[in-house]
This record gives C-alpha cells, sequence and structure tokens, in this order.
C-alpha cells in the first residue's frame, strides 16, 4: 500500500485514525523516508505521536527499542515499559536480553506468549523451581538437553548455572557425564570445570571416572587450574596413576610425586628438583615410609650431589626421627659426602646426646678443615666417646693440638697426651698445658714423662715453672710409684725454705729422711707438720718402733694397736692405753673380736695399772673392765687395791663399786664387805642388791643406815612377809611404818587391816582407794569408820558423798537426816542417782526433796507407786521426760486420769506427741488414747500434730468420726500424713476430700474413678475434673463415665468442653462405636469448625436422615472432607441426599459433576443454578443442547433466562432455529438485541465525551508535556531544540521543545476535517 508524502504531522494523525495504518509495512515506508531539511525523521515523529495518545505495537515497540537502545539511554525504555505503553514481542525481549536486562526480558518473553524464551531466561537465572512452575502452567516438559545446547552457543555462563541446577535434582533428567561432553565439545574448558567442580562436590566413589575426566582436560590444557583442584583436596576417587602420569608430563612434579605409588617412578620423578619446590619436597617425604624415604634420597646424591646437597641435609634435619640418625649417617658416608655430615650434625650436636654421632661430627669437621669447629666440639661436647676422638686426632695429626688437648684433659688421658706430645717433640704443649691449662694434672705429665725417660733437668725445670699450683700429694705419689723420691728433694727444700706448711711437702721429706737414716727420731718428734698416718705406715715396713713414734705422736690409735698387735709390742700397747684413758680406745681393745685381749689385760693388771698414779687413769680402766664384764679380774685387781692398803683404800667409789662387782659376780662376799668396809653409799648399793635379788643383805643394810621405811619396804615388796612385818611395825611403832603396812594390807585386799593399819597411823592419804576397796567387798561399817577419822583431815566432796552413800548403805536413814541438816560438801545429785539406780528409793527420796530434784522425785515416787506425789514433782520439774515417764507409769498401773493429765502437758510439744500416741497404742489403750487427744484439741498450745494425730486414730479405730473431724479441723491437718493414712485403711471418700482439701484434684478425679463405689459422686467430679492438670484424666474421666455412668456422660463432657481435644474425642468414641451418644457435646463443639467434629456430626446426621441438618452444617461449617462426603451423599437412596451431593460438588467448584446429578435427579432448576453460578457459557451451552435432546422445551426457554449472561445469541439462535424452538427463544432474542443497542448507545456517548476529553488535552498541552514524562524523555531522541538566532540547524540531537507543527502547532489544534475526532 502506498503512503502520501505528508508533512509529519499530517501524517501522525493519518496514522491514528482507528489505528487503520499502523502496520509494519508503514513503519518500514516511513523508516525509508528521508529526513526533509530542517526536520528530523519522520519515524521519529510518528513514534513520538503514538506514544502521546496511548501503547505502541509490537512492530512499533520494538522499532522504539532498537532506536533507543543503539543511544545506550535503556532507563528510557525501562520506564515506557512500566507505564505500559510498549506491547510486548519477542523481537523487543530479545533487544533488551541483549541489553543485558534478563529481568525485563524474561516479563517481556512472559507477556507474548515466548515460552521457548522464558525457558531459556529462566534457565539463564537459574530459578528452578520457577522454571517448573511455568512449564507445569503451559502444559509442557522441558527439554534439558536442547535447552543446555541452545545456553551454550548462547550463553555460556547461563549453560553452566542450568548444568549445575540439573545435577542437583533427584533424579537428574541428563547426566552428568553427557552434560560434561556436551562442554567438552564444544571446548569449553573452562565452563565443563566450573559445572564439574560443583556437581563432584560430593566426592562420591561412583564419580571416580568423571573426577579422572576433569583432571585430565585441565592437566593438557591448563595444569595450572588442575593444581589447584588437587591442591583443594575435594576429589579423591578419579585414577592415581593416570593423573600422576599427566601430571609428570605437564611439569606438576611435585603432584605426580604425590600420586605415584611405586618407588620406581617416584625415583624418577623426584630428581627433577629444579621444578620442585624445596619446602613442598621436603613435606613430601614426611608420607613416605623410611626405607623408600632412604632410597630416594640417594637417588637425590647419586643424581646430581653438589645441587641436591642441601636439600637432603634439610630432609634429613626434618625426619630424623623416623629415618634414623644412624642410616642418615650412613647414608652420607657412603658418598663421602663429609660436607653433608658436618651440615647435617650440626644442626643435631646441640641436643643430641648419642656419642656416634658427636664422634661422627668431630671427624666430618676435621675432615672438612673446620679445626675451631674441631676444637669447639672437644671443649664443649660431653657426649663423645673420649677414647675413639682421641684416636682418631693422634691419627690425624692435626696443625693444631689443642682439640686433643681438650679431650686429654677432660677425660684425665694425661699420659697418653704427654706420651705422644713428647714423642712428637711438642715439648712446647707440655710446657703450656702444665702452666696454662692444668697445673693440678702436672703429677700424670710427670709420671708420663719419667715412663719416656726424659732428662731430669726437664722434669725439674717444668716442676718448678709450676711450682705451688700443683698438688704435691699426687706427685710424690707419681714419683714414688716409680722409686724417684730422690727427684724431688730439691723442689722440697725448696718449699720449706719458702715457708710451706703443707703436710704433704713434709711427708714426702720424712719419707726420703727415714730411707736415709738421717737422724728419724728427731724429725718424728719434733716437726709439726707432716702426717703420721702417712710417714708411719712409710716407716712401719722399714722400723715398727719409728712407726709407733708417729703414731703416737699423732694419737693414731688404730694404727698404733695394728702395729703392736702385729709386732708383739702388747706392753707398750698397755702402757699407751692407759696413758691415752680414752673409754672408746678401751672399747676396742677388750672387745671380744681382738684376739690379743688377753695378752693386754695381762699386761694392764701386772705393769701398765699399778705403775700409774692417776686416779683418772684409775677410773677409766675400771669403768671399762665394768663395761665388757670383766667380774672376775676386776674383783681381783679391786681387792688388791681397796682391802691392801694403797693410795686407794678410803676411795668410796672403789668400796662402792667393790660390793657392787661382788653383788653381780659372787654373792657369797656381799655380807662380808658390808660388815668389813664403812666408807660405802648405803642406799644406793642397797637398791643394787635387790636389782640383783639380794633381798636380804638390802634389809641388812637398811637396818645399818638406820633406813626403817625402806626396811619394811624390802619385808613387804620383795620378800612379801606380812607378819615379819607386823612384827618390824609394833617394834619400831613410827606412824610412817604403819602407813606402809597399811598399804600392803590394802593392795592384799585385807580391808579392815588396812583400815586399822591407817586408824593407827592417822593415814587418810588413800581414802579413795580405801573407799573403791570397801565397795568392792561391801564393808561400809567399817568404811564410815574410817571416813569419819578423814572428814577430820580431809574437806573434799568425796569423802562426804562416801559416807552419805555408806550410811544409806547399812540403812541408816537417821544418820543421813541428820548429817544433811550439818554443813557439808556432799554431792547429793550423784549419791541420789546412784541410791536410785541401786534401789534404795527411800534415802534417794530424802536426797532429792533435799536438793530439790523434782523431776528425780517424781521417778523415786514412781518406784514407790506413789503416783498423786509423783504427779505433783512432775508438775513441780515441768519437764517433758518426766512427764512422759510418769505418764507411762499411771498408765502401765491404769491410773488413766492422772495419765490424761501428764499427757496434756505431753501433747502440746509436737516432737513428743508420737511417742506417747505409739505407747498407749502399743497397749492397746485407743479409747484412752483418742480421749486425751480430744481434750488436747482445747489446749491453748493446740498444735496441727494433735489434730492430725486425732484424725489418724479415727481412721484406723473410729472411721465414723473422721468425716466429720476432716470438715470441722481441715486446715489445722496435715493433709499428705492423713492422705496416706486413708490410703493404707481404705477411706476413699475421705481421701478424696482431702485431695480436694490439697488442691491435688488428679488424685481426686483419679480416686473417684477407681473407687467409685465408695467415693464418686457426680457433682464433685464435675467440679474436680475441671481443675485437673494432666489432660489424660478427662479422657480417663470419659471412659469411667461411659463404662459406669452413660446417662450423665452430656453433662460432664460439657463442662470440661473448653479443655478437651475435640479430634481425640471423637477418635476415643468412634473406636468405642458410641458416637451417638455425644451428639449433642458434638453440636456444641461445632463452632470451632474442627475436621473430625464436623465429619462426625455429618456422619451422624445422614445415618438419621436429617438432611436438613446435613445442608446447615455443610453449609455453615466447610472444614471436612466435601469430596469424600459428596461421593457418599451420591450413591443414597433419598433424593434430597443426592441433592446434597450437587450442592457439596457446586461448592467445591466441579460444576459438571454437580449437573450430571442434577439431571440424573431430573432436578432441572438445581442444573441451570449451577451453571449459572459456575459462569462456564460451554456448560451453558451443553445444558441447553441436552434439554433439547430430552424433549423439554419449556426447561430450554428457562435455561436461556437463567444462563443469560453465558450464552451467545447465535448460538442459541442456531439451535433454535435447527430444533423449531424459536417461539421459546424469541424472548431471549428480543432481550439480546435490546441489549446489544443500549450498549452500541453507550459507546457512542463515550466516543463524544472522549472527543471532549481530547480537545481539552490539547488545549492545556503545555502543562501535560509537564507531567508526560515518557513524552520528554523522548523527545531528545525525536526532536531538536527550536533554533535560535544565529545558531545552525543541529540534525543529531535529541534534546528541545517540540518543532513547529506538532502538538499544538496550527493546522492540528481544532482541525474538524476528520468529523471533528
Amino acid at each position: 500500500m502506498a503512503v502520501p508524502q505528508q508533512p509529519p504531522g499530517v501524517l501522525c494523525h493519518a496514522c491514528c485514525f482507528q489505528g487503520i495504518l499502523r502496520t509494519k509495512e508503514v513503519v518500514e515506508r516511513l523508516k525509508s523516508i528521508p529526513p526533509t531539511p530542517g526536520q528530523k525523521p519522520a519515524i521519529l515523529v510518528y513514534l513520538g505521536v503514538l506514544l502521546q495518545k496511548g501503547k505502541l505495537n509490537a512492530s512499533e515497540s520494538a522499532e522504539l527499542a532498537r532506536l533507543v537502545l543503539a543511544q545506550n539511554k535503556k532507563e528510557l525504555l525501562t520506564n515506557w515499559w512500566n507505564e505500559g505503553k510498549l506491547e510486548a514481542s519477542e523481537e523487543l525481549g530479545d533487544m533488551v536480553s541483549a541489553a543485558g536486562d534478563k529481568d525485563m526480558a524474561l516479563k517481556i518473553y512472559q507477556l507474548c506468549g515466548a515460552s521457548g524464551k522464558v525457558i531459556v531466561a529462566l534457565a539463564e537465572k537459574g530459578d528452578m523451581s520457577a522454571l517448573q512452575a511455568y512449564t507445569g502452567q503451559t502444559g509442557g516438559s522441558l527439554n534439558y538437553l536442547q535447552l543446555l545446547q541452545q545456553l551454550m552457543m548462547n550463553n555460556p555462563s547461563g549453560a553452566v548455572s542450568l548444568a549445575k541446577m540439573i545435577a542437583k535434582q533427584s533424579p537428574q533428567p541428563v547426566d552428568t557425564n553427557t552434560m560434561a561432553d556436551l562442554f567438552l565439545q564444544r571446548n569449553m574448558v573452562r565452563e565443563g570445570t566450573a559445572f564439574l567442580l560443583d556437581a563432584l562436590a560430593g566426592d562420591k566413589a561412583e564419580e571416580g571416572p568423571l573426577q579422572t575426566k576433569l583432571l585430565e582436560i585441565n592437566l593438557v590444557t591448563n595444569p595450572q587450574v588442575a593444581d589447584a583442584i588437587l591442591a583443594n583436596g575435594t576429589l579423591t576417587h578419579y585414577d592415581r596413576p593416570r593423573i600422576a602420569q599427566l601430571c609428570e608430563k605437564a611439569g606438576l612434579y611435585m603432584r605426580a610425586l604425590q600420586h605415584y605409588t611405586d618407588l620406581k617412578d617416584l625415583k624418577r620423578t623426584i630428581v627433577n628438583t629444579h621444578a620442585i619446590d624445596p619446602q613442598a619436597l621436603t613435606e613430601f617425604f614426611g608420607t613416605l615410609s623410611a626405607e623408600w624415604a632412604l632410597e630416594c634420597l640417594k637417588e637425590l646424591l647419586l643424581t646430581n650431589m653438589q645441587a641436591n646437597l642441601q636439600l637432603v641435609v634439610n630432609i634429613a634435619k626434618d625426619y630424623t626421627e623416623q629415618l634414623g640418625s644412624g642410616k642418615i649417617i650412613e647414608l652420607l658416608e657412603s658418598y663421602n659426602s663429609y660436607p653433608g655430615l658436618y651440615l647435617y650434625l650440626g644442626s643435631r650436636i646441640a641436643f643430641s646426646e648419642d656419642p656416634e654421632e658427636h664422634y661422627k661430627y668431630i671427624e666430618a669437621a676435621a675432615r672438612t678443615g673446620q679445626l675451631k669447629e674441631v676444637e669447639r666440639a672437644t671443649r664443649e661436647s660431653n657426649f663423645y666417646p673420649p677414647e675413639r676422638v682421641k684416636s682418631f686426632l693422634m691419627e690425624a695429626k692435626l696443625p693444631d693440638a689443642r682439640p686433643l688437648i681438650n679431650v686429654c684433659d677432660r677425660y684425665d688421658l694425661v699420659e697418653d697426651l704427654t706420651t705422644y706430645l713428647y714423642n712428637a717433640s711438642l715439648l712446647k704443649y707440655i710446657e703450656g698445658y702444665v702452666q696454662k691449662v692444668s697445673p693440678q694434672k702436672t703429677p700424670q705429665v710427670v709420671g708420663a714423662l719419667l715412663d719416656c725417660e726424659a732428662p731430669d733437668d726437664f722434669v725439674n725445670n717444668l716442676i718448678l715453672s709450676v711450682r705451688s699450683l700443683l698438688p704435691v700429694d699426687a706427685l710424690v705419689d707419681q714419683v714414688e710409684k716409680r722409686n724417684r723420691l730422690k727427684l724431688l728433694t730439691p723442689f722440697l727444700e725448696h718449699l720449706i725454705r719458702e715457708g710451706s706448711t703443707d703436710p704433704h711437702v713434709h711427708d714426702a721429706l720424712g719419707k726420703i729422711i727415714i730411707d736415709t737414716n738421717n737422724n728419724p727420731e728427731h724429725f718424728l718428734t719434733t716437726n709439726p707438720y707432716y702426717d703420721s698416718i702417712v710417714v708411719g705406715r712409710y716407716a712401719e715396713k722399714r722400723d715398727p718402733n719409728l712407726a709407733c713414734v708417729a703414731y703416737k705422736r699423732g694419737n693414731c690409735d688404730d694404727a698404733l694397736i695394728e702395729c703392736t698387735n702385729r709386732n708383739s709390742l702388747f706392753k707398750l700397747q698397755a702402757r699407751y692405753i692407759v696413758d691415752r684413758g680414752d673409754i672408746e680406745l678401751w672399747d676396742k681393745v677388750l672387745d671380744d673380736g681382738n684376739n690379743y685381749r688377753r695378752q693386754l689385760i695381762d699386761q694392764v693388771v701386772s705393769t701398765a695399772l699399778p705403775e700409774s698414779k692417776n686416779p683418772e687413769q684409775v677410773s677409766v680402766t675400771v669403768k671399762a673392765f665394768m663395761k665388757h664384764d670383766l667380774q672376775a679380774e676386776l674383783i681381783e685387781l679391786l681387792e688388791k687395791i681397796v682391802l691392801n692398803n694403797s693410795a686407794f683404800s678410803s676411795n668410796a667409789n672403789l668400796q662402792n663399786l667393790l660390793i657392787l662387782t661382788a653383788i653381780k659376780a659372787d654373792p657369797s662376799r656381799v655380807k662380808d664387805y658390808i660388815y668389813r668396809l664403812d666408807n660405802f653409799d648405803g642406799p644406793a648399793v642397797a637398791e643394787k642388791a635387790i636389782e640383783f635379788g639380794q633381798y636380804e643383805e638390802a634389809f641388812e643394810i637398811y637396818k645399818k643406815f638406820g633406813r626403817k621405811v625402806e626396811a619394811i619396804k624390802v619385808l613387804l615388796q620383795h620378800l612379801h612377809d606380812l607378819d615379819r612385818a607386823h612384827d618390824y611395825a609394833n617394834k619400831v611403832d613410827e606412824a610412817a611404818v604403819w602407813s606402809e603396812l597399811g598399804h600392803a594390807y590394802l593392795d592384799a585386799n585385807q580391808v579392815p587391816d588396812a583400815i586399822a593399819a591407817y586408824l593407827r597411823s592417822s593415814d587418810s592419804s588413800r581414802y579413795v582407794q580405801v573407799i573403791d576397796a570397801c565397795t568392792a567387798v561391801g564393808c561400809y561399817e567399817d568404811l564410815v569408820k574410817y571416813l569419819l577419822m578423814v572428814r577430820k583431815k580431809v574437806k573434799e566432796a568425796k569423802v562426804d558423798s562416801e559416807l552419805l552413800y555408806s550410811y544409806a548403805r547399812i540403812n541408816n536413814l537417821g544418820e543421813i537426816d541428820a548429817f544433811l541438816h550439818t554443813s557439808h560438801q556432799a554431792n547429793l545429785q550423784s549419791v541420789g542417782d546412784r541410791c536410785f539406780d541401786e534401789g534404795m528409793y527411800e534415802a534417794a527420796r530424802l536426797l532429792f526433796t533435799n536438793i530439790p530434784n523434782w523431776g528425780r522425785l517424781a521417778s523415786t515416787l514412781v518406784r514407790l507407786h506413789r503416783f498423786q506425789e509423783a504427779v505433783d514433782a512432775a508438775r513441780k520439774a515441768n519437764s517433758a521426760k518426766t512427764w512422759k515417764e510418769v505418764c507411762f507409769a499411771c498408765v502401765e498401773e491404769g491410773e488413766f486420769k492422772l495419765a490424761q493429765l501428764c499427757g496434756l502437758n505431753i501433747i502440746v510439744n509436737a516432737d513428743d506427741l508420737d511417742e506417747v500416741s505409739e505407747f498407749y497404742q502399743r497397749r492397746g489403750h485407743f479409747d484412752q488414747l483418742m480421749a486425751l487427744m480430744e481434750s488436747g484439741l482445747g489446749l491453748e498450745r493446740a498444735h496441727m500434730g494433735i489434730f492430725t494425730e486425732l484424725g489418724i486414730l479415727y481412721a484406723k479405730f473410729k472411721p465414723e468420726k473422721l468425716m466429720e473431724h476432716l470438715k470441722l479441723f481441715g486446715k489445722r491437718l496435715n493433709i499428705p500424713r492423713l492422705i496416706r493414712v486413708c490410703e493404707e485403711q481404705g477411706h476413699w471418700r475421705e481421701l478424696v476430700h482431702l485431695y480436694i482439701m490439697y488442691d491435688e484434684y488428679d488424685n481426686a478425679a483419679h480416686c473417684m474413678m477407681a473407687h467409685s463405689s465408695a467415693s464418686w459422686d457426680h457433682v464433685t467430679f464435675k467440679d474436680v475434673v475441671v481443675k485437673v492438670s494432666n489432660v489424660d484424666v478427662y479422657y480417663k474421666g470419659i471412659r469411667f463415665y461411659l463404662q459406669e455412668h452413660p446417662e450423665l456422660l452430656a453433662d460432664v463432657m460439657k463442662a470440661m468442653e473448653t479443655r478437651l481435644d475435640h479430634a481425640r474425642v471423637v477418635g476415643m468414641f468412634r473406636k468405642e462405636g458410641h458416637l451417638p451418644l455425644i451428639k449433642d457435646y458434638l453440636l456444641n463443639v461445632q463452632k470451632v469448625n474442627i475436621l473430625e467434629v464436623n465429619e462426625a456430626v455429618n456422619e451422624l446426621l445422614v445415618d438419621e436422615e436429617d438432611f436438613e441438618g446435613l445442608r446447615s452444617s455443610i453449609t455453615t461449617y466447610d472444614n471436612f472432607d466435601q469430596i469424600g462426603l459428596a461421593t457418599r451423599l451420591e450413591k443414597h437412596e433419598l433424593l434430597e441426599f443426592r441433592r446434597l451431593a450437587a450442592y457439596v460438588y457446586k461448592k467445591n467448584l466441579r460444576w459438571k459433576k454437580a449437573v450430571e446429578l442434577a439431571k440424573a435427579d431430573k432436578l432441572y432448576k438445581d442444573a441451570m443454578e449451577t451453571v449459572a453460578v459456575s459462569g462456564a457459557p460451554e456448560l451453558a451451552e451443553e445444558l441447553l443442547r441436552w434439554f433439547v435432546e430430552a424433549k423439554e422445551p419449556e426447561c430450554f426457554a428457562a435455561c436461556l433466562y437463567t444462563c443469560y449472561e453465558l450464552l451467545r445469541p447465535d448460538v442459541v439462535l442456531e439451535v433454535a432455529w435447527m430444533n423449531k424452538l424459536m417461539d421459546y427463544a424469541m424472548p431471549y432474542m428480543i432481550q439480546a438485541v435490546k441489549e446489544y443497542s443500549g450498549k452500541v448507545d453507550l459507546l457512542m456517548s463515550e466516543r463524544k465525551e472522549a472527543k471532549e476529553a481530547v480537545q481539552a488535552q490539547q488545549d492545556n498541552m503545555q502543562k501535560a508535556q509537564a507531567q508526560a514524562n515518557s513524552f520528554q524523555m523522548l523527545m531528545p531522541l525525536a526532536l531538536p531544540a527550536p533554533q535560535m538566532p544565529g545558531m545552525a540547524p543541529d540534525h543529531g540531537s535529541f534534546v528541545g521543545a517540540p518543532p513547529a507543527g506538532y502538538g499544538a502547532a496550527a493546522g492540528f489544534t481544532g482541525h474538524q476535517g476528520y468529523g471533528g475526532y
């Protein structure tokens, strides 16, 4: 169609008329029109006008998008799209997608129905759920493989996302291997890698081939990526040998090593150290076994020792513990790699204690010329083997001898060192060693030099160069062993001239003097510095007398004794020992183990001691003889000294010693010595005689010295002769003697005799023992006499108390009463308790009354059966213990009134209540106990225990009073305790009452259900059950009523209505088959609209054939299985129920099913109403044709009226005309014509109003331009700004106001050439 060449404004106006010319051909023609000078292209003007007027069609929208996107102004396009100015098309979506706005492109594809593009867009987004939802809505199925191939060509990243989503589905629509092959066939290695890394993230064993494929491709194309994948460690099931080979070919030697499992492959690969990170290689060795690691190290050394030595050493350092230092040292030695040994052992030497390692380190350092390190190691190390190191250093002959000196000096190999240095003519090192290094080892050097036959001058000069720094004793030792002592004479004399007092110097000089016999006695007696032991032993072999001189000078006891024993010099030995006067020395020589003791004693007795005039020496000698039990020898010696006239005859100590020795050794001589000697210590000797059992001698000594008490003690304690002692006491007649005799009688348990003796001596010292003895034998009359004597001297409570007790024992109550009225110190309470305990109640009564002690008095009166007086005493005592004692005694005797008086004072104490109750109950006095408790209720101090105990008694013995008691005193009871008792006694009604009082409603309900015959009450149960906390009680209660009281079930369920789980209740009754019983309950709770309740109600209504109730139920409450109910009802024999089935189908939008049911039951009205409500024209037409087929013209006419909105006039006219029902259809046709005429009139009216609105809009164009953002945003693209004076026309600008002739331009506004439109 040819388009006339017209001005743009006119052209636009023409094109807009009813859209007749808005075609793609017109757009193409406008695009081809060359722009008029000074004006914009016609297509721009055209599109601008259309945008202002309304919405563009598909071709116009696509053209506008092309123009806008060409100038990178996509936001303009977005605004127009959001304002609804553009029409969706696949072409427009493609351009927007190419511009990068995938979301907008997706919306465009969806609106234009480009399902293929929608699927691709959703796949690119990765929104799998949306993709599946979309395909479900469109009724199609996804061809994932085709979609994936398409995305690979257009959007590789989207293809990766889609592949990842497919891989995550279960089951997978496309196999992972197939998708991977698609990527790799198109050489999309990067995308395929990204997909496989995500798909294989689970690291499953069955994915091993895919893992291998992923690594193979990247090792061939991009080894760095493969290295990163392997480093990540997420894949473990690939073909490791295959990957190892590829890694080796790709130059990833470290990865190859990690994957090879054969030693041959490892050795081949590991030599490429130039391409392997040393740190990684070192860590790799930690994964190898010790044997393989050593083999690989050998390979490294064999291939290139110089380049790999440092690496081998580093590996050896890190894995010494695994490989073993010995194996590493052996490896390095096998290649003569002493530098390697030096480096390796240098890192271990500081903390290693292995002697072999230290030796190898010293050897390696020496062989590599590290002399300073050798010297340091030999000086500081404590673990190298000195002999081996010494031998090695001597063989190595290092230019510096200091390492060898260090070793020999530290480990005392000085002789070997000296011999080596002397033979090597290194005399300066010898001099330096003794002068600067170790002067104290000069003796060993000298000894070695003497062995080497060094010149004496050199040795002497060497000694003199050190002088006082060297140890003289060691030097003398060394020289003496070689019999060269004379060599030291100049040196020793030089030291003495310098004033040396060193014993070793003088010892050496003394030895030389003894050897030369140069007046040795003078030296030995006058020189104060020598060591007597050293010189004496040296002289002993030459002259024992000289040795004894030396020993005596130094008090060398052992050495002198040994020397004199060996040389039989016993006289010299005896004189020395007596002269020394040392008891320890005597112990040594008088020891039984001394084979020379007899010879020494003979010399002491015959020569040494008689010569002595020193008393101390005699004393020490005697003591020594005594100590070693030489009794016979000692007696002989003492008789000579004491009995014979001598300087020591009157010595008291010697006399004592003589008698004592005789007592021990020869008792027959003792009495003779007692009579002949007068200056001895009698008491001490007598004690010694007693000690040795010589009692008669001791008695004679005490008599001789006037010691009478000691004498009678001997008779009593040792001779045990009481008669002789009594005669001696009568003869002497002294109080002290009688006292001792009394003690003896008392110890012999002759109590009367003892008391008689004490009375004669007036001795009260042992009154406690006398009391105990009299108590034991029961002689209280004698005890009274004794205590009256004692009481005059001693004021003690014990005496007065025992006197009172004795009066009680002899039943002298008058004396007791008289005694109590005098002043005394007796412990009345103690005596009273004793009398009470021993049954002397009258005496105890007197004592307790006098104290007064009302509690004990009450107990005493109880024993005397004076109960009234006992109650009075108990009242004064006011003690719970006393009250209980009196009360229990009264109960035992049947005095219940008195017992009740006492009991009332006991039960007010809660702690004693149980004891009283138990006492009464054990004896069967239940009524008396309840009377006591009932009396206690009115007490001011009545407590909860009394009320509780009475309740327990009622429960046990008078249950008829229990309930009344509970109701009266419920708040003052210990309810838990009563609950236990009621449970034990089976008082269920009272137990329920207690549970309710204690707020244990669960237990109350359980009790009523468990013991319904005795405890159930409907009103009580209703009140209780609504307060329980355990919901299971509700359902147990329902079962209880169902079984025992079904007539009251509805009432109780109404009370529990708000607390029940209605679904559970329905399930329970449905299982029991008793749903009709709870119909009222179900109707009450149906308002909560619960599925189970609704279905149960509907089921009951169906069973009862109550269709009206059922209709009301299903209309009001919709929470039930509606389709299931409808299915059941459609087969019901009653029409109304089938009609309800159609109604349910209708509610569930199953129109066709509802119509079929209505037609089957000839409920045509229902069928027509259902179709009218459905809004489905096809159902209406189908029903209309069915009425025609069923020969129901009236229904046909009624359907036209009922379904008027759904029927098309042409269809109605066709059916009526073909079936000769035009008369029935004529009312419908009249109505349809009328309606369509009205619609045309309305359209014309609206068109007129629209024109008027357009006119108003043109009048306000300037305001409309300010609001029309899309039009303003179009202006820069469509038209230039108006030219200003002096400005050249701009054909490229898209910014400015509309040109003349556009918008409100002349010739457009108010134009009437088109009928005013």
